[in-house]
């Protein structure tokens, strides 16, 4: 299996990087006190925190506004995951814990504003693939049986059947959502700048460390960009 970003994704955004953490034989199950402490802080401080207030300003936001309105979303209507947490975190609204990993993606994308979303292995089908849709791959939002297609052009992140997020990382599909059993995971974290590879490294590497706290396993991380577009997972 080999996660991918494909050259037409580079082609548009060439100083984009994906951080991606790779981590099997998890233990996904139950609550973390602890985590469910850093969260609170968490938003906590986000509610005190002036950059938050002019939201679309922010740089590690206004950044991804721009990705949309270049690959043809309207970030109005459209909200890129972190400016939907950030939006929710500066209101004081507590991240509800549905279940670990989702916990720690949660909490790191909020500490680094930057999007982070995760895939449960066992369920996606071949390679994983970020590209540009054709418009004729099916998706399932999380928690839906509807079917819908994404427009000619948008960022998706596809498997071999179905596509496993829209618009880059604005909504996750249902086929590869993570659940209490999940125990083989892909955790991707998106940088534009002003995230650099240093940064993107570094965070990821971050992220590697709390799965392998809070959930176990064997845990590995690797950077994906233009000059290194793809990897054996």
């Amino acid at each position: 299996m080999k996660d991918i970003v494909s050259q037409e994704v580079f082609a548009k955004f060439p100083s984009y990087i994906r951080g991606v953490v790779i981590a099997r034989g998890v233990d996904n199950h139950g609550e973390k006190p602890r985590l469910i402490e850093m969260l609170s802080e968490l938003v906590a401080k986000a509610t005190q925190d002036e950059s938050l207030q002019a939201i679309k300003a922010h740089p590690r936001i206004a950044n991804w506004r721009q990705a949309y309105t270049d690959f043809g979303t309207n970030p109005n209507k459209f909200y890129c995951s972190i400016e939907s947490l950030g939006r929710r975190a500066r209101r004081g609204d507590q991240l509800p814990y549905i279940n670990t990993l989702v916990a720690l993606f949660n909490y790191f994308s909020l500490k680094h504003m930057v999007p982070s979303g995760g895939d449960d292995l066992n369920a996606a089908d071949g390679d994983l693939r970020l590209t540009l849709a054709k418009g004729d791959e099916p998706f399932t939002p999380l928690n839906s049986d509807a079917v819908e297609y994404a427009p000619e052009g948008e960022v998706i992140y596809v498997d071999n059947s179905r596509v496993m997020c829209r618009r880059w990382n604005w909504r996750q599909g249902d086929h590869t959502k993570l659940m209490p059993e999940t125990a083989d995971v892909a955790i991707n974290v998106d940088c534009l700048p002003p995230v650099a590879k240093g940064e993107a490294g570094a965070i990821t590497e971050e992220l590697a460390g709390l799965v392998r706290e809070f959930c176990g396993g064997e845990v590995k991380h690797l950077l994906l960009d233009a000059a290194n577009n793809e990897a054996e997972i």
